[in-house]
């Protein structure tokens, strides 16, 4: 997973003119989603890191590129007097509202981009290898020809007991099987860093089918990466 982020943070460094973007975030959960925001290296800090969104409410935020990063929701945060105490899924540890430069704990649903890319287009994904707390979408606007990618599914439905994480209303977040067993291969790592070596196991699959457009593993390149011409703005959903 970290490898193919790193790649995303290159290809962001290649660009044939500078543009900006804006990224509308939705609320559409019947429940608070904390959005977290995390710049790639070598990318522009974006003017916030995190925000509260109660059901159905947006917000808007302008990215100039080349900029990568990605966006994920953060769920029954408790709230302090202004400062985030813990979130139980999807946490940054920064005990803010802004993450301030931290990722997400997995697991976490991570919606992934990269603005002004290689061949001068923006690269985009929705990523379950970090595991799955919460549906996302991924909708470009003002380019025609640009897909959606949406991961609408509530995959804790379907979570094995082995990946499951549980609190007293039940399963909360599903890891993925390298979180859960930090196993070559269900990492892709070692005798397994590579796809001829790497194919996809049974608890990816439970991801795939559950979200077929989301990356399941680390080498689920082919139906997962998704991208558009520069100038596009995008709309991130939480529970579409």
């Amino acid at each position: 997973m970290m490898e193919r982020f790193q790649v995303f943070l290159l290809l962001s460094l290649i660009t044939s003119g500078a543009h900006s973007a804006s990224f509308t975030l939705i609320n559409r959960c019947p429940y608070t989603v904390w959005p977290g925001i995390l710049s790639g290296g070598g990318s522009r800090p974006t003017p916030s890191t995190g925000y509260v969104l109660g059901s159905g409410a947006s917000t808007v935020l302008s990215i100039h590129a080349p900029w990568s990063g990605r966006f994920w929701g953060r769920t029954q945060c408790t709230n302090n007097g202004g400062r985030l105490v813990v979130c139980t899924t999807g946490d940054c540890a920064s005990g803010q509202v802004g993450c301030n430069g931290a990722g997400a704990i997995p697991p976490a649903t991570l919606a992934e981009f990269t603005l002004g890319g290689y061949g001068g287009k923006d690269y985009y994904d929705i990523s379950l290898v970090d595991g799955f707390n919460l549906p996302i979408s991924i909708t470009p606007r003002g380019r025609p020809g640009c897909g959606v990618s949406s991961c609408s599914r509530n995959v804790n439905s379907v979570c094995p007991g082995q990946l499951s994480v549980r609190n007293g209303s039940g399963t909360v977040a599903c890891k993925s099987a390298c979180l859960a067993f930090h196993s070559p291969q269900y990492c892709c790592t070692g005798s397994y860093g590579q796809p001829s070596t790497c194919p996809p196991t049974n608890f990816s699959r439970v991801f795939k089918n559950a979200c077929p457009q989301a990356y399941s593993y680390a080498y689920d390149d082919k139906t997962s990466t998704f991208t558009c011409g520069t100038g596009a703005d995008y709309t991130i959903t939480f529970c579409p």
